[in-house]
C-alpha cells in the first residue's frame, strides 16, 4: 500500500525526530489503521499537515499544532478562534489542497478524508505517512479520536472529549431545556438554507444539552437543503442561524424576518466555530454560545 511504503522511507527521519518524545516504540513508528488500510506513521509527528476542519481543530486541541492545514475559505484562511493563525501555512482549501504547498513544508504526517481527498491517496503518500478518516460527515467524536491515534495522543483525544461531555452537562443542569426545540439554519445563497440533523456536530451539541431539533426525514444525511419558500419547515422554539459577522442585522435570511410569527426566537451565530469548528476546540466554543443565549432566554 502506498501509505506504508512512503511510512517505511520516512521511518528514519520520523524516529530520531521523535526520540526525545516519551513513549516512542523501538522503530520510532507505530501502525495507524484508517480508510485506506494500515499505515506507519511516526511516534510523534512534528510536521503535520491536515486538509479536514475536525483534524485541524483536535490537532491543536492536543497540542500538535500544523505546519500546514487546508481551510474552509481561502479568504477567511485558519480559524480565528484556534488562536494559531500566524503559525499554521494554508495550503489550498479543503476541496481542493495544494501539493506543492504541501510538499514545500516537508510533513512527517497528512491527515485526509477519503470522501473529499480519495484521488490525492497515492500523491500525497509519495510526501508523507498519509492517514485517512472516511468522510467529512463520520460521528466528530469518532473523527477526533483517529486523530488523537495518528498523532500519538489518544488519551489525550479521550481527554478532550471528556471535558466537552462534562460541559454538556454543565449547561443542560443550568438551564430548563426539557421539551424546548431548536434548529440551526445556515444560509448558502438567495436560494437554499441548509438544516442541520442531530447526528452533525452542530446538531449533536445542540441536542447534548437537552434540547431538541425538530424531526424529519434526514435521509442518513447531517443536514437537509430548503429554499426560501420552505422556510417554515425550519420552525423551532429557537432558531440558530449561522452567519460570518452575527452582529450585521442582515444576517437573519428575509424568508424568516418575513414570518416572524413562525420564528419565536432567532439567534445569528458564527459559522467559524457552529459549521468550521468541527472538534473539541469549537465544541466549547458552541456550548459557550448556547449557555449565553439560553442564559438570556431564561
Amino acid at each position: 500500500m502506498a501509505g506504508c511504503s512512503a511510512a517505511g522511507a520516512s521511518s528514519s527521519s520520523a524516529g530520531s525526530a521523535s526520540e526525545a518524545a516519551p513513549a516512542v516504540s523501538e522503530s520510532g513508528v507505530r501502525a495507524v489503521t484508517h480508510a485506506r488500510g494500515t499505515t506507519e506513521v511516526p511516534d510523534h509527528p512534528q510536521r503535520v499537515v491536515v486538509l479536514e476542519p475536525v483534524q485541524l481543530d483536535t490537532a491543536v486541541a492536543l497540542d500538535v499544532v500544523p505546519v500546514g492545514a487546508a481551510v474552509v475559505s481561502a479568504t477567511a484562511g485558519v480559524p480565528a478562534y484556534l488562536g494559531v493563525g500566524g503559525r499554521v501555512e494554508p495550503v489550498g482549501t479543503v476541496s481542493e489542497p495544494d501539493l506543492e504547498a504541501i510538499a514545500a513544508l516537508a510533513p512527517d504526517l497528512i491527515l485526509g478524508t477519503e470522501a473529499r481527498h480519495s484521488k490525492l491517496y497515492d500523491q500525497l503518500s509519495q510526501i508523507a505517512p498519509t492517514v485517512f478518516q472516511k468522510s467529512q460527515t463520520d460521528p466528530w467524536q469518532d473523527s477526533v479520536r483517529l486523530v488523537g491515534e495518528a498523532l500519538g495522543e489518544p488519551d489525550a483525544a479521550t481527554a478532550a472529549l471528556a471535558e466537552y461531555t462534562d460541559r454538556c452537562e454543565q449547561v443542560r443542569a443550568a438551564h430548563p431545556t426539557d421539551g424546548m426545540t431548536a434548529q440551526l439554519v445556515r444560509p448558502r445563497d438567495e436560494t437554499t438554507l441548509s438544516l442541520y440533523s442531530p447526528t452533525s456536530f452542530a446538531g449533536s451539541t445542540i441536542e447534548c444539552v437537552g434540547l431538541t431539533i425538530p424531526q424529519r426525514e434526514w435521509a442518513q444525511t447531517i443536514q437537509t437543503d430548503i429554499s426560501p419558500e420552505q422556510i417554515t419547515q425550519a420552525k423551532a422554539d429557537l432558531v440558530l442561524v449561522t452567519a460570518s459577522d452575527p452582529a450585521d442585522p442582515a444576517a437573519i435570511p428575509a424568508a424568516i424576518t418575513a414570518n416572524a410569527a413562525d420564528f419565536p426566537r432567532v439567534v445569528p451565530v458564527d459559522t467559524s466555530w457552529w459549521i468550521s469548528g468541527v472538534g473539541p476546540l469549537g465544541g466549547q466554543k458552541v456550548l459557550d454560545d448556547l449557555d449565553r443565549i439560553l442564559s438570556a432566554g431564561s
